[in-house]
Formats: structure tokens, sequence, C-alpha cells
């Protein structure tokens, strides 16, 4: 179960960043930090040093660990399972590790909890969009691509881990769920190294185990409108904290913003939400619903957060009202 204390709101939006501890002489609270580009962001690991041991080796071995699960899910990469997965498409299985097989099927488990509301068959329209270039697809490229989102034409085989895509220029991509089973494995590389107290941050997915000499990490909610701006502060203590917000990947084209969350029904930027907070007992529940309740909006998101146990979750609507789900509104939070 998550600890939360001390929640303070500010403002209308949310991301998930970290907030420096109270001003102390230079390495008094005995925290390593490592940050690295990896998986298309930047991951941070902060450990908290136990004795004379250290922990760099530790730190590095979860590092690889990530390494190792982009070489496997990234389908930026042609040698990749996924990239296998999705060159087979309509035409043959694809015989794939336990470990990835794993990760599909959780996340075909959770685009049937939310409705496909998150699928990871929508690669096959998300790959139309470029926020780099700012490229806006045509209508008819989307309606033609829309037919092959679904989850369901994703068929699963238990007993040879066989993955196959019903239909030829199917596409999946683990966008929504591969970073948060990341963070989850490389905080059980540190702790399999005998590490109790460490935080590990990947974009807006985080874990965080154990406390920070003794008392809870803090973690904010990112003011999407003020660089370096902390709409809220929570001291969390074994938990994971994902967010997904419209302010992160945007652009402007002919005076309309579009942003990279994208309706599974529609194929373009999903409309009711500007953020998605949900705290679960690790990142690979907490990623793919702040996805999947960010497309459902906030009536059909909230309601789905009360049915799952151990999950809370503060939503923003598109006129920047926030909806908290039932365990937070019994602390005693509410918008200013």
């Amino acid at each position: 179960m998550y600890s939360i204390r001390a929640w303070v709101f500010y403002i209308e939006f949310a991301m998930v960043v970290l907030i420096p501890a109270p001003a102390r002489a230079a390495g008094d609270d005995g925290v390593i930090t490592r940050e690295r580009a990896m998986m298309g962001t930047q991951v941070l690991i902060k450990v908290v040093g136990e004795g004379t041991e250290d922990p760099s080796a530790a730190i590095e071995a979860a590092f690889g660990e990530i390494s190792r699960l982009e070489g496997i899910m990234s389908n930026f990469m042609p040698s990749s399972e996924i990239s296998q997965i999705n060159d087979a498409a309509g035409s043959s299985p694809v015989f794939v590790s336990p470990e990835l097989y794993s990760v599909i099927e959780r996340a075909i488990y959770y685009s049937k909890l939310t409705d496909g509301a998150f699928d990871i068959s929508f690669a096959s329209v998300g790959r139309l969009w470029d926020f780099r270039k700012q490229v806006v697809p045509s209508p008819d490229s989307i309606r033609k691509n829309l037919g092959l989102v679904d989850y369901r034409k994703i068929k699963l085989d238990p007993k040879t881990n066989g993955v196959m895509l019903e239909r030829s220029g199917m596409e999946i991509g683990l966008g929504g769920i591969g970073k948060g089973y990341a963070v989850d494995r490389a905080m059980a590389i540190l702790e399999e190294n005998g590490i109790r107290n460490a935080m590990v941050m990947a974009g807006g997915d985080t874990l965080i185990r154990g406390s920070k000499g003794g008392e809870p990490w803090r973690v904010g909610l990112r003011d999407p409108n003020r660089k370096d701006g902390i709409l809220a502060v929570l001291p969390l203590e074994n938990q994971a904290i994902s967010t997904s917000g419209d302010y992160e990947r945007f652009f402007i084209k002919d005076g309309v913003r579009y942003h990279h969350i994208l309706d599974t029904k529609t194929g373009y930027p999903a409309k009711a939400c500007r953020s998605v907070t949900i705290l679960a007992p690790d990142a690979s529940t907490s990623d793919p619903l702040s996805t999947g309740v960010f497309v459902l909006g906030p009536e059909k998101g909230i309601a789905l957060i009360e049915k799952l146990q151990g999950v809370e979750g503060i939503v923003v609507d598109e006129k920047g009202g926030m909806h908290l789900s039932s365990g937070l509104e019994k602390l005693g939070i509410n918008q200013p």
C-alpha cells in the first residue's frame, strides 16, 4: 500500500518531478545520483548509501537492465523482438522470450480493463504522427490505419510464447507500458544487490522503495505552464507514480494544438483531460493506467480507478477541474 504524507495543490496541472530535500550540508543525505539518456527519455536513479558499501555497481547493473529491455522492446530497433513481431504482421507468429510475452499479455489485460482506451496496437496510427517535424496525418490515412487498431487482433499462444498480429500493416508499441516495466525491473536489480532505499525515474514514471534518511522521498507534480514550476509535493514511500500530460510533447499548427496522447477511437489527440496521475504498487500498473484513464476521461477514468485495489488517481479535465479518487478525497484533498 502506498504512503502519502502532506499533499499541497497549487494550480491545475501535473507531471512527475523530483523535489530536493530541505537544504543541508553537501553529501549529508548520503544519496548517490546517476542519470542517463535511455528509452527516449532521461532515466534517473537515486540510491541512499548504506554503511561503507559502494552502490555504484548496483546502479550500473540497473542501467544495464534497462538497456537490455530496450533492446527487446523498442520498435525503433530493427533487431528487437517487437520489431520482429511487427515485420511478421499478417503472415506468421513470432516466438518471443517469456519476458516479452508476459509484458504483451499484461498490456492486453489493461486494454480489456480500459475498453481499448489503452491499446498497444495503436502504434499502427501513432506512427503516422511526427511531433518533431510537426506532421499532422491526413484524415484518410488516419481513417485507414484506425482499422488496424484492435488489441483483440493480437493473438497469443501461451504454449509457444507465440505472438501474431492478425492483419498486415498492424504494429504494436510498448511506449505506454515498457518504461513502467523497465523502472520496476531496474528497482528489482537494485534490491537484489542489497539496496533498500532508492528511486528510479524514467520520464513520467517513478518507483520508490524505502525512505531517504528516514524521511519519505519528495516527488512533485509539475506545472506545465511554468518552467520548473511545482504544483504539489508528495512525500512517498514504497510507491509507484505515473503522470500522463498533454503538455510534454505537443505542437501548434494552423492554430490547432496537437499533443501526443492519442484517442484510440479517433486517431487524434484525446480531448477530455489535461493530465492524469496514477499511484499504484508498481510502475507496470501506473504507467498503462495513466494513459488509459487520460483517454477515457474524468468520469469513466475515476470510475475505473475506484474498482482497482491499491490504485488512486488525480485527473485534471480539459477545463482545469480536478477530480480525485475516493482514497485521496478522504485525506481532505480539494481543488484550490
